[in-house]
């Protein structure tokens, strides 16, 4: 069979330049009963962020969300680089049901220092960085987190949908996989969570090797690093972009509650083990930076899925979820420091959090290609 790593492809880093990010328009009043208006603007702030350095595709229901979202970005004054198509969709979360893009490039820019992708990409020059860099995307499917709601029709052609727009060339594979409980280098090292990936409501016929040779063969990952468990109320089984992100070759920030008492102390401590004794896929010890937890947020007695770890990097920017918390701040310091060339910025994530997912979730980075 051949696959996508056979023919020079991987999943690139999301640090690595873009060409555009994509977003599904929220629609869904079971996800947001109270909280869409709010969602709404959440949404335009991160357009407008976004939008700055890159192109912004984003999928609206029909003709009237068109019009409504199309007035909604000319209130902001913002129409350039936002393109909207009209695609039915049951849910937002379009990082865990939209396609994973690749690439195949001569040479890869994941290994710069993280500071320096997108400055050696501007000496460069985006037309010829562009140059030998092709699109294809793998279309995993889908399964509402283990069959947890009953409608995901849609989502689940969605990738086929998104390759059709971008004209990537298409790698089917047979497995369940979320984009949100994966996080890459770029360089074939990848971080997991036990409880999401090997879950049996997933994919109940494979185990850990099994999955770990789909990973490599439609994604070019050649190392593993596990880690145990993901926070309470993260109704996907454990998704990594909520306790650990890559961001670097080798550097981790990894999500550290201060207090022992926190619900999610224990499993947490168990994941800062894993990255203690992991490596790289060099065998480089992991520059480990600690990210503090925002208080608990509850909705009526469930606690939610709230976590500085789910932001988004951008071409200009990271886009950080803010909890009107004490550690705001400081969550964001940490990664203007880690992030010095690029803009970081709050977004006021307490109406998204009551659909259990931020920033992260539902936002899915296409690299930089040619045309």
């Amino acid at each position: 069979m051949t696959t996508p790593t056979k023919l020079g492809y991987r999943m690139p880093a999301e640090w690595e330049p873009h060409e555009a990010t994509w977003l599904s328009w929220p629609h869904d009043l079971e996800t947001w009963p109270k909280e869409l208006a709010q969602v709404e603007d959440a949404y335009l702030d991160i357009i407008a962020r976004i939008h700055e350095g890159e192109k912004v595709h984003v999928l609206v229901e029909n003709q009237s969300a068109q019009d409504y979202v199309s007035k909604k970005l000319k209130q902001r004054s913002f129409v350039k680089n936002v393109f909207l198509h009209q695609v039915e969709t049951d849910s937002p979360w379009i990082r865990d049901y939209g396609p994973i893009f690749l690439l195949s490039e001569i040479a890869s820019v994941a290994s710069l220092p993280r500071n320096d992708v997108i400055a050696s990409i501007r000496r460069l020059g985006w037309r010829k960085a562009k140059q030998s860099r092709k699109l294809a995307c793998s279309t995993w499917r889908f399964n509402a987190w283990g069959h947890k709601y009953k409608s995901f029709e849609k989502d689940n052609l969605i990738p086929e949908k998104i390759a059709g727009f971008t004209k990537a060339k298409q790698f089917p594979v047979d497995m369940v996989l979320e984009s949100g409980s994966i996080d890459v280098n770029g360089l074939g090292s990848c971080l997991a969570t036990e409880q999401c990936l090997l879950n049996p409501n997933r994919n109940p016929s494979l185990g850990r090797n099994e999955i770990e040779q789909y990973l490599a063969a439609f994604l070019g990952i050649r190392h593993m690093i596990w880690l145990h468990g993901g926070i309470a109320g993260d109704d996907t089984d454990g998704h990594v972009d909520e306790v650990a992100r890559f961001v670097g070759p080798k550097s981790i920030v990894y999500a550290s509650p201060e207090d022992s008492s926190n619900e999610n102390f224990d499993t947490l401590q168990k994941n800062l083990k894993c990255l203690c004794d992991a490596r790289n896929q060099k065998g480089d010890c992991l520059e480990l930076i600690p990210l503090p937890m925002p208080r608990k947020i509850q909705a009526g007695k469930m606690e939610l899925p709230a976590s500085y770890a789910n932001f988004y990097i951008a071409n200009q920017s990271v886009l950080v979820p803010i909890f009107d918390d004490s550690n705001d701040t400081k969550a964001l310091g940490i990664l203007k420091d880690l992030f010095p060339n690029r803009n970081v910025v709050g977004i006021k994530a307490i109406p998204l959090i009551y659909g259990q997912g931020t920033v992260h979730c539902i936002t899915q980075q296409e690299p930089l290609h040619e045309a």
